[in-house]
């Protein structure tokens, strides 16, 4: 093995598990990332991953690389940026233990961020999230594993990695009900649960009957339910809620949708935006802006606010001889 083998595992077992003690999440995404790297630099370079040096995996391979993710893969700027952000991780650690590849390091340092259209988010309104819960088939028990999970989602506004790490203890019912989860950067949060949430999750319980331990919302099998089959769930949901609420056709649902929609619903009712971020899990208040611009009815309530200059109108005439020569240059 050459030197890059050796500092690729040094940087999951030392730095990321013992030094930063990195969630799995993050392990799992920096994982993904240099997977691909590696795979991309042997088809450029005809090395195996475990052959390839530093002085192979030089700016204009990792540039490269970048823009096949955009090009061939399908990815958006911000899951390039993500990509980057892991690749500038190892390289950062690598720079430690290899300064005689310190040039080549820092070219691939250099590589700055790609710069993206910030869309306004999108959320469901308070018909479409009924059209949305009214969808899943009462008949199936899928159906109603369904309608409990997406009740959750809605009240709770969770992220959809909260909502699969999910297990039965975290509901709590009765007084003081409320739902655990452990959010980014392992910082754990409680959701009061409302009353038509308590009743439905309630419902939802006594039918699952699992351990305490156990996926809240699991497969027909047990196991825990992967992002992709939640968010094939949704869109199934959402294509037939799309039939007679026809605003939902136009919409692009996908999980994090939901959690937009919580956080919209928390604002229009004149919910503060620091108790928003608290719900959310946000570590800093200014993530809770985007959906400041995405309320109209904000900008609306400031307008009729605004009161109308009582200006007579008409064409401005010089007083004065000086000043209408002034105006005529």
């Amino acid at each position: 093995m050459t030197q890059v083998a050796p500092t690729l595992q040094a940087f999951f077992t030392d730095r990321l598990a013992r030094q930063l003690q990195a969630s799995p999440r993050t392990i799992a995404s920096y994982r993904d990332t240099l997977r691909l790297l590696l795979c991309f630099a042997q088809q450029q370079t005809g090395k195996p991953p475990s052959s390839l040096d530093w002085s192979d995996l030089d700016e204009p391979l990792i540039s490269s690389f970048l823009v096949h993710l955009e090009a061939d893969r399908g990815n958006s700027a911000r899951t390039r940026n993500l990509r980057l952000t892991a690749i500038r991780s190892l390289f950062k650690y690598a720079a430690l233990r290899h300064p005689e590849h310190a040039a080549v390091i820092a070219r691939v340092l250099s590589i700055p961020p790609k710069r993206f259209e910030k869309r306004t988010i999108t959320f469901l309104t308070a018909d479409e999230a009924d059209a949305l819960l009214a969808a899943p088939d009462p008949a199936r028990w899928e159906g109603r594993r369904d309608r409990a999970m997406l009740t959750l989602a809605l009240q709770a506004g969770l992220r959809v990695s909260e909502l699969i790490a999910l297990r039965c203890a975290d509901i709590v019912l009765g007084t003081g009900a409320h739902v655990r989860c452990e959010g980014k950067g392992r910082r754990q949060r409680s959701v009061p649960l409302t009353a038509p949430t308590q009743t439905v999750l309630t419902t939802w319980l006594k039918e699952r009957g699992g351990r305490p331990h156990d996926p809240l919302f699991p497969t027909r099998t047990g196991r825990q339910l992967s992002r992709d089959a939640i968010e094939h769930r949704l869109a199934l949901h959402a294509a037939s809620a799309a039939k007679w609420c026809l605003s939902l056709q136009g919409k692009r649902l996908h999980p994090h949708v939901l959690r937009h929609s919580c956080a919209m619903s928390l604002l229009q009712a004149g919910v503060d935006t620091t108790v928003i971020a608290l719900w959310l899990g946000h570590a800093d208040v200014r993530s809770t802006q985007p959906y400041l611009h995405a309320d109209l009815t904000i900008k609306e309530r400031a307008l009729a606010l605004v009161t109308p200059a009582n200006v007579t109108p008409g064409r401005y005439k010089p007083s004065d001889s000086v000043l209408a020569f002034l105006e005529a240059l």
